[in-house]
Protein backbone atom coordinates (compact mmCIF):
# COMPACT_ATOMS: atom_id res chain seq x y z
CA UNK A 1 0.00 0.00 0.00
CA UNK A 2 1.72 3.36 -1.27
CA UNK A 3 0.46 6.49 0.73
CA UNK A 4 0.80 9.97 -0.51
CA UNK A 5 3.73 12.19 0.04
CA UNK A 6 3.31 14.57 2.89
CA UNK A 7 4.24 18.49 2.14
CA UNK A 8 8.04 17.83 3.50
CA UNK A 9 8.90 14.44 1.60
CA UNK A 10 7.39 16.26 -1.86
CA UNK A 11 9.29 19.52 -1.16
CA UNK A 12 12.69 16.82 -0.33
CA UNK A 13 12.02 14.80 -3.65
CA UNK A 14 11.43 18.05 -5.58
CA UNK A 15 7.55 17.93 -5.74
CA UNK A 16 5.33 20.49 -5.64
CA UNK A 17 2.74 20.44 -3.06
CA UNK A 18 0.33 22.56 -1.13
CA UNK A 19 1.89 23.58 2.19
CA UNK A 20 -0.58 23.01 5.56
CA UNK A 21 -1.59 26.31 5.85
CA UNK A 22 -2.79 26.45 2.21
CA UNK A 23 -4.47 23.14 2.67
CA UNK A 24 -6.55 24.56 5.83
CA UNK A 25 -8.02 27.55 3.88
CA UNK A 26 -8.89 25.24 1.15
CA UNK A 27 -10.05 22.62 3.42
CA UNK A 28 -12.22 25.22 5.33
CA UNK A 29 -13.84 26.31 1.88
CA UNK A 30 -14.20 22.86 0.98
CA UNK A 31 -15.96 21.98 4.50
CA UNK A 32 -18.64 24.92 3.66
CA UNK A 33 -19.43 23.75 -0.10
CA UNK A 34 -20.06 20.03 1.03
CA UNK A 35 -22.13 21.08 3.51
CA UNK A 36 -23.93 23.63 1.52
CA UNK A 37 -24.51 20.27 -1.02
CA UNK A 38 -22.63 21.73 -3.98
CA UNK A 39 -19.31 19.54 -3.71
CA UNK A 40 -19.08 16.14 -2.60
CA UNK A 41 -15.38 14.70 -3.26
CA UNK A 42 -12.02 16.03 -4.23
CA UNK A 43 -8.31 14.70 -5.46
CA UNK A 44 -4.61 16.65 -4.43
CA UNK A 45 -2.34 15.72 -7.35
CA UNK A 46 1.56 16.56 -6.39
CA UNK A 47 3.46 16.81 -9.43
CA UNK A 48 7.11 18.27 -10.36
CA UNK A 49 5.82 21.56 -11.55
CA UNK A 50 2.60 22.63 -9.63
CA UNK A 51 -0.26 20.93 -7.15
CA UNK A 52 -3.66 20.46 -8.20
CA UNK A 53 -7.02 20.26 -5.50
CA UNK A 54 -9.45 19.24 -7.78
CA UNK A 55 -13.26 19.58 -6.80
CA UNK A 56 -15.85 17.03 -8.20
CA UNK A 57 -19.50 17.09 -7.77
CA UNK A 58 -19.53 13.33 -8.01
CA UNK A 59 -16.73 10.84 -8.17
CA UNK A 60 -16.85 9.76 -11.38
CA UNK A 61 -16.58 12.76 -13.09
CA UNK A 62 -14.11 15.58 -14.76
CA UNK A 63 -13.36 18.18 -11.96
CA UNK A 64 -15.94 20.75 -11.13
CA UNK A 65 -12.32 23.50 -10.62
CA UNK A 66 -8.86 22.69 -9.91
CA UNK A 67 -7.16 25.20 -7.38
CA UNK A 68 -3.75 25.06 -8.77
CA UNK A 69 0.15 26.50 -7.50
CA UNK A 70 2.47 27.42 -9.96
CA UNK A 71 5.34 28.75 -7.64
CA UNK A 72 7.36 29.23 -11.00
CA UNK A 73 4.71 32.11 -11.43
CA UNK A 74 5.11 33.58 -8.09
CA UNK A 75 6.83 36.91 -9.43
CA UNK A 76 4.22 36.88 -12.06
CA UNK A 77 0.72 36.55 -12.68
CA UNK A 78 1.22 34.80 -8.78
CA UNK A 79 1.23 31.55 -8.20
CA UNK A 80 -2.12 30.16 -7.54
CA UNK A 81 -5.12 29.86 -9.87
CA UNK A 82 -8.78 28.68 -9.93
CA UNK A 83 -9.46 26.67 -13.06
CA UNK A 84 -13.15 26.20 -14.15
CA UNK A 85 -14.33 22.98 -15.55
CA UNK A 86 -14.07 24.32 -19.44
CA UNK A 87 -9.83 24.94 -18.66
CA UNK A 88 -10.23 28.17 -18.45
CA UNK A 89 -8.64 30.37 -15.36
CA UNK A 90 -11.50 32.06 -13.65
CA UNK A 91 -8.94 33.79 -10.79
CA UNK A 92 -5.45 34.12 -10.59
CA UNK A 93 -2.96 35.85 -7.41
CA UNK A 94 -0.15 36.16 -5.24
CA UNK A 95 -2.51 35.00 -2.55
CA UNK A 96 -4.54 32.18 -2.08
CA UNK A 97 -7.69 33.61 0.01
CA UNK A 98 -8.41 36.44 -2.62
CA UNK A 99 -8.32 34.01 -5.04
CA UNK A 100 -10.26 31.89 -3.73
CA UNK A 101 -13.14 34.04 -3.03
CA UNK A 102 -14.35 33.74 -6.76
CA UNK A 103 -15.56 30.16 -5.42
CA UNK A 104 -16.77 32.32 -1.69
CA UNK A 105 -19.65 34.21 -4.49
CA UNK A 106 -20.97 30.40 -5.12
CA UNK A 107 -21.45 29.56 -1.93
CA UNK A 108 -23.50 32.83 -0.91
CA UNK A 109 -25.41 31.73 -3.96
CA UNK A 110 -26.26 27.90 -3.19
CA UNK A 111 -27.46 29.47 0.25
CA UNK A 112 -29.58 32.45 -0.97
CA UNK A 113 -31.48 29.54 -3.29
Amino acid sequence: MSFPPTASSAYSSGQTAFHRTELAVILSLYGRMVAAGEWRDYGISCLKDYAVFSIFRRTAENPLYRIEKHPKLRNRQGMYSVVGMDGKILKRGHELKPVLRVLERKLIRAVKD
